[in-house]
Order: C-alpha cells, then sequence, then structure tokens
C-alpha cells in the first residue's frame, strides 16, 4: 500500500503529529504498522496512537518532524491492520428500525437478521463516547442512511447501523443510527484493566439469540 505521497503529517501540539490519509484503509492499516513499531521499541517513546477514518493521531512524540520524516518513507502493506482477538456479542433482534432495515436491504426481517450475523466485522477505529467502536465489514449493499431525525436517547446496547459501520451504543445518549438489536454486554468500564472491550483490530461476530 504504497500511498506516502498522499500522506499529510501536522503537528497537534508540542508532542504530537496528526496524519491524515487517502483511505480509511490506509487508516487503520497506518495505525497498526504504528503500534507494532513502536512494540518493537522503534519508534522511541509514544503516549498513545488513536485511529480515526481517516486519520491517525500520535501522542506524546519525543521529535514528532522526525517521525513525520519516517512514516513518510514506509510502504505500508495492505491489509496490515492483520487479526485482533475475536469478540462474539450475544444480540436480540427486536430493535426498533428492524422493520426498515428489511425493507431497505429488499428482504424479511429474519433474513435481514441472518446478513447482519454473516458479516465478519472489525473495530476500525473508536471515538463519539467512551467504548464506541466503529466496526467495518458490511457489503456496499448493506449500507444505510442516518435517520432522518436522531433520537434524543439510544438505550445502552443497542446495536445500530449508519452508513458503512456497524455499532454497538455502550451508554444512553443521544444518536441517529438505525437499531437492529441490543445486547447485554458491558462496552466500557472504567473499573476494568482495559476499560473498552472492543478496541481498534478487534474482530467481532454478531451471534443472534432468542428475544
Amino acid at each position: 500500500m504504497n500511498t506516502a505521497g498522499e500522506l499529510r503529517a501536522l503537528p497537534a501540539g508540542p508532542r504530537a503529529l496528526l496524519l491524515e490519509t487517502p483511505t480509511p484503509a490506509y487508516a487503520r492499516a497506518l495505525a497498526a504498522e504504528l503500534r507494532r513499531r513502536r512494540d518493537r521499541g522503534e519508534l522511541g517513546v509514544i503516549d498513545e496512537i488513536v485511529g480515526g477514518e481517516v486519520t491517525v493521531l500520535v501522542d506524546g512524540v519525543d521529535d514528532p518532524a522526525g517521525l513525520a520524516v519516517r512514516v513518510r518513507s514506509w510502504v505500508v502493506p495492505a491489509g496490515a491492520d492483520g487479526d485482533g482477538p475475536l469478540v462474539e456479542v450475544p444480540v436480540r433482534y427486536d430493535g426498533a428500525d428492524l422493520t426498515e432495515i428489511a425493507r431497505c436491504w429488499g428482504v424479511s426481517e429474519p433474513a435481514a437478521v441472518r446478513l447482519h450475523t454473516s458479516v465478519d466485522y472489525r473495530v476500525a477505529f473508536c471515538g463519539f463516547a467512551p467504548g464506541f467502536a466503529y466496526l467495518t465489514g458490511l457489503p456496499q449493499r448493506l449500507h444505510l442512511p442516518r435517520r432522518d431525525t436522531p433520537r434524543t436517547r439510544v438505550p445502552a446496547g443497542a446495536v445500530a447501523l449508519a452508513g458503512a459501520y456497524a455499532g454497538i451504543y455502550p451508554r444512553s445518549s443521544p444518536g441517529g443510527w438505525q437499531l437492529i438489536g441490543r445486547t447485554e454486554l458491558l462496552l466500557f468500564d472504567a473499573g476494568r484493566e482495559a476499560p473498552a472491550l472492543l478496541t481498534p483490530g478487534t474482530r467481532v461476530r454478531f451471534v443472534e439469540v432468542p428475544a
């Protein structure tokens, strides 16, 4: 994946670097490559690597300008995000928008559930709220628009779809995604050693349970 010429490296404070990439796939691969090189001790001190849809923020860097030069020289292999751990998410498919989702997909509600559970998802990045993971993997024909009118309250554990992404609301909040079901899994717990259950690179499989 040789797109370094399209990579923009911008200072983000005295010890941080914002890397803007041309595609989501490149951002995921670059974040994974940065983590690998950091873990091998090749990059010096780095406090945090935070992936976005098409950006990667590298924070707590001793020499941001030097890192920018190094990153732009890399050839990041396609698919470099690798295989993370697998998390199975039990879902009751009784979401408020299940009927509309099935209509958009041109199938029955049971068939919509089968389509949703047949996809292999991966956490691309996290944001919006602590523990909220943006999951990729939906075929383009299953992409859905956001609701015209967002809800003022989406319950914690709601499994939802919007655009190219699937996600799970870790806590009650406003939201405009299409709700297909709900899970009892605790997505974020500040008391855990790793507070977020779903982190970038994690593989996710949705499993239907009785409503």
